[in-house]
């Protein structure tokens, strides 16, 4: 099954976030749920990480919570929140 997972970082996120960005990218390229998509939000100027998105397959969301929540960016307090719900993938353009 497929999860999206939109986080949305604390106002002063950034310096936390750019500290453990390559532990994160390491964590989802080692995961316990396979990471079909990943990326950060981003502000209106469009370089300005403000938070992520993903998509992720895992057979519970229960596992996609756990996962979540062992990233480095949880550990680093970067997100202030997170919303994560079932996903049903109608359309695949790529």
């Amino acid at each position: 099954m497929l999860f999206a997972v939109h986080c949305l970082d604390h106002a002063d996120g950034l310096p936390r976030r750019l500290a453990n960005y390559d532990a994160h990218k390491a964590y989802l390229s080692a995961g316990a749920v396979k990471t079909i998509i990943s990326g950060p939000l981003v502000a209106d100027d469009g370089e300005t990480m403000i938070g992520s998105l993903f998509v992720f397959e895992a057979d519970k969301i229960d596992d996609v919570i756990a996962f979540n929540n062992d990233d480095p960016f949880a550990h680093a307090n970067v997100w202030r929140q997170v919303d994560i719900n079932p996903f049903l993938k109608r359309v695949d353009n790529r």
